[in-house]
């Protein structure tokens, strides 16, 4: 993103020097545009927040993260972990390079933020299912020495497996 104006780390226009707190200036401006679905810089937005770091900030300061935040994110999301990416956020979009956090910081925090996926099997068993469970018979069964599996379907299938390793 080098060279992108809205992207740059506002430090770049006084010292001619991108750091890796440059990084992560211009990575939190790409995680502000997730959030708002906005773009970095608008002339449809008034001209104090024409540009969307900007306007992230003071949005952010003036309580207004409901306002900002896409409507998408808001309905499908836990709003209390879109409010922690958010302030995250803003800390990285400081103006003073060394006011933020390092790459490795802001990935620890996200890493932190992660909800774990649940597997859609992934929930109580109840009692009817645990009875069933306990009740079946097990699917192996020995015989001289090999397996057999039963199968149930429209015709019933054995499968036996002799010498199997």
């Amino acid at each position: 993103m080098e060279g992108t104006f809205e992207y740059l780390d506002p430090e770049y226009f006084y010292t001619g020097q991108l750091t890796e707190k440059s990084d992560v200036y211009s990575f939190e401006v790409v995680l502000a545009e997730l959030i708002t679905s906005k773009k970095p810089l608008s002339f449809e937005r008034p001209e104090e927040d024409r540009n969307l770091s900007v306007y992230f900030v003071s949005s952010l300061k003036e309580g207004r993260l409901r306002q900002l935040v896409d409507n998408h994110i808001i309905n499908e999301a836990n709003f209390e972990q879109v409010k922690e990416v958010a302030n995250l956020a803003m800390l990285c979009l400081m103006v003073k390079g060394e006011d933020r956090p390092t790459m490795r910081e802001v990935a620890r925090e996200l890493e932190g933020l992660r909800i774990p996926e649940k597997h859609p099997w992934d929930r109580p068993i109840t009692s009817e299912e645990n009875e069933f469970l306990l009740k079946s018979t097990p699917p192996f069964e020995n015989v001289d020495g090999g397996r057999t599996i039963e199968l149930e379907s429209m015709n019933q299938i054995s499968l036996s497996l002799f010498g199997a390793r």
